[in-house]
């Protein structure tokens, strides 16, 4: 049974096309109304758990339970009750965007109008146009703007802002926030480190079909470095360099890593020196990603 605080539960999904293991016991929670973040590199088997979660794809293993049911046998009634963008949207060439909208909109029982001219409007797009007329970033926008103008309690996003330039980029952002401000639930796949930082709650990244790491945005930064520039009225001596990482001294100015957890040590030891400007840059999620990547690929254990 699902809990009522979980929109997306997943355990132990394991899913194979012929010989090739695309998913490999995958464990995935989402919270009613967070946005969580879903990584990892091409052919890690994102867009493979997000075709099992909308009932395109069965599982072979493991339980998969969203909006409560299982999305194999309710994909009909679910699909009222969430919105899917995906990566590269195909649109009728025929039809234009607003009749695209129109029509994923009536698949999940109509959308709030005022809200639907409102988006077409902030993503400045031209409905009148027919989908063989629209570039890549505009077939992106019709998906998200049908997605986003009925009121769905959950948003499956995969990669949805491919081909958009960062000023529509900027108002997603902003339109994704509103949902979650009115009790929407997301599921947000992305590459943009920069979209899932300033969007998400929580985390989980996967790799080789399984998930090597989840949490919250604090909690995955607590595992990475932060990077320190200081300038320094005197040469630093050697013991305050001991336990930073990545040392590079050029006369009084020092530049080092330090683990997230230890900062505040550091910097008592740096201030008697005479701090005469430093950065403290706290570590990205790229930092995190790349980490886990070099970790994974330099691991003989993988057999890769």
């Amino acid at each position: 049974a699902m809990s009522a605080e979980t929109v997306i539960e997943v355990h132990g999904l394991t899913k194979s096309f012929g010989r090739f293991q695309a998913l490999r016991g995958v464990d995935l929670a989402v919270g009613r109304g967070t946005v969580h973040g879903f990584l990892g590199p091409n052919g890690a088997g994102k867009s493979t758990t997000i075709r099992v979660l909308l009932g395109l794809l069965r599982s072979d293993e493991g339980s998969v339970r969203v909006l409560g049911a299982d999305p194999w046998a309710d994909v009909v009634a679910l699909h009222r009750r969430l919105a899917y963008v995906p990566g590269d949207v195909s649109l009728w060439p025929g039809m234009t965007g607003g009749e695209a909208i129109d029509l994923l909109g009536t698949l999940r029982g109509g959308l709030d109008e005022a809200r639907r001219a409102e988006l077409v409007d902030r993503f400045e797009l031209d409905p009148t146009k027919r989908g063989r007329q629209y570039s890549k970033g505009n077939r992106q926008k019709v998906a998200i703007v049908a997605a986003l103008a009925s009121n769905v309690e959950l948003l499956i996003l995969d990669e949805p802002t491919s081909g958009l330039d960062p000023l529509m980029e900027r108002v997603f952002q902003e339109v994704i926030g509103e949902a979650k401000a009115n009790g929407a639930s997301v599921l947000l796949s992305s590459h943009i480190m920069a979209e899932v930082e300033s969007l998400a709650d929580r985390l989980s990244i996967i790799r080789d079909g399984r998930i090597v790491q989840e949490g919250t945005l604090a909690e995955l930064r607590g595992q990475t470095r932060t990077t320190i520039h200081a300038e320094l009225s005197v040469v630093p001596p050697d013991e305050v360099l001991v336990g930073l990482h990545d040392v590079h001294v050029d006369g009084s100015r020092l530049r080092a890593t330090v683990d997230s957890l230890r900062i505040g040590e550091v910097m008592a030891a740096l201030t008697p020196l005479g701090i005469t400007s430093l950065t403290v840059e706290p570590p990205s999620l790229e930092s995190l990603f790349l980490r886990l990547y070099d970790e994974d690929a330099a691991d003989p254990g993988t057999g890769r």
